[in-house]
This record gives C-alpha cells, structure tokens and sequence, in this order.
C-alpha cells in the first residue's frame, strides 16, 4: 500500500497531469461559453426562420396519453427529438471550430518565434583592450640612458 501511495504521488506530480487538469478545466467552461452561444444567440436565430424553438422540433412516434380525472401520465411520449440533436451538433462543430483557430494561432507564432531563433547568431563577446601598463620611472631611466648609449657610440 506504501508503494501504491507514492507511485501515485509521483504520478500527481508530474507536470503534464498537472496541464491536463488546467487543459480540462478550462475546456469546460469554453464548453460552456460555446453551449450558451448556441443556446441563446445561434439557436434563437434559426428559430426564427424556422418560426419555433429549433430544439424542441421532433417526430412523435408514440403520443403522450394522459388521464384526464387525475392528470396522470399513462403513456409517455415516444419522439424523435432532431432539432435537439442538430443543435448538439452545432455545439460540436463550433467548439472544434474553436479549437481549431486556437491551434492555429498558436502553431503560427511558435513558427515565427523559432524562425527568429534561427536567424539569431550567437553574439560573440566583446573583447576588451587592456591598456598596456605604464612603465615606472626606474624603466624610463633605464630606457633614456640605452638610447643616449646607443647615439655616442
């Protein structure tokens, strides 16, 4: 059991679980934000054209039968529901969609940032000149009388 426990913990700890717990977070509320696009701009639209609440369109097969004394339901409703199924389908191609520009996007500037990577040489260091150092005077002495030396004779 210890082993089991810290397997598991070097497992947590591993960065790529962590991106993909932040990946999933984050897909779903963009999922949420695409369902509520959907849902109550997109959808509405087609409603309009369509002149009801797309969703709710459907093929009944089997009819609700109800009990007219007591309002109970005797029989439930069999149906087809498209409309539903379509607009989950639209959900679908506009989060992929989504995704899709997203990848894009990044793919593209990860293109352009290693270009500029590519075209950048390595700088060379600046090579400082080191003055020489100035002689002493004991040197300067030493230096006049060699060259008087070598006028006399």
């Amino acid at each position: 059991m210890k082993k089991f426990i810290q397997d598991f913990g070097a497992f947590i700890k591993r960065g790529n679980v962590l991106d993909l717990a932040v990946g999933l977070i984050i897909g779903t509320a963009f999922n949420a934000i695409v369902k509520s696009m959907v849902n109550d701009i997109i959808m509405p639209l087609v409603g309009l054209i369509v002149g009801d609440d797309f969703s709710l369109l459907k093929i009944v097969l089997v009819e609700q039968q109800t009990d007219l004394l007591t309002g109970t339901i005797l029989v439930n409703e069999v149906a087809v529901r498209y409309g539903a199924f379509i607009q989950t389908i639209i959900d679908f191609l506009l989060i992929a969609l989504s995704i899709f520009v997203a990848v894009r996007i990044v793919g593209r500037f990860r293109e352009k940032m290693e270009a500029k990577k590519a075209k950048q040489e390595p700088v060379e260091p600046v090579k400082e000149e080191v003055p020489e150092p100035k002689p002493t005077a004991e040197e300067l002495l030493t230096e006049i009388r060699d060259l008087l030396a070598s006028k006399k004779e």
